[in-house]
C-alpha cells in the first residue's frame, strides 16, 4: 500500500523532511505522496514516519494502491539500488 494524504493537510512541511524515500513534495493545494516511492517506510523503520508526525492525522492507506510487504520491500530495494547507481 502506499499513502496518500488528504486535503485535511495544513502544510506543515513536517512530513516531508522525514521521508526516507523522498516520496512526499508539495501539491498545488497540500502535499502530495508519489506512490511509485512510496514503501510505508518498509525497509527503514517499522512505522511510516510521516504517519508518525502528522500533527492532524491526515496521512491514510491509499485504496488504490494496495500491496503487500513483500511488495513493499522490493520497492525499497529497487529504490536503494537506483540511488546507489546515481552515486556510483
Amino acid at each position: 500500500m502506499a499513502l496518500i494524504i488528504t486535503d485535511q493537510c495544513i502544510n506543515c512541511d513536517v512530513c516531508e523532511r522525514e521521508c526516507p524515500n523522498e516520496a512526499i513534495h508539495a501539491g498545488a493545494l497540500y502535499y502530495e505522496i508519489n506512490p511509485a516511492r512510496c514503501t510505508e517506510c518498509v525497509g527503514h523503520f517499522v512505522t511510516p514516519q510521516c504517519q508518525e508526525v502528522c500533527p492532524v492525522e491526515c496521512i491514510i492507506v491509499d485504496p488504490v494502491h494496495i500491496e503487500s510487504k513483500k511488495t513493499l520491500l522490493a520497492k525499497y530495494h529497487k529504490l536503494v539500488s537506483d540511488k546507489e547507481k546515481i552515486k556510483g
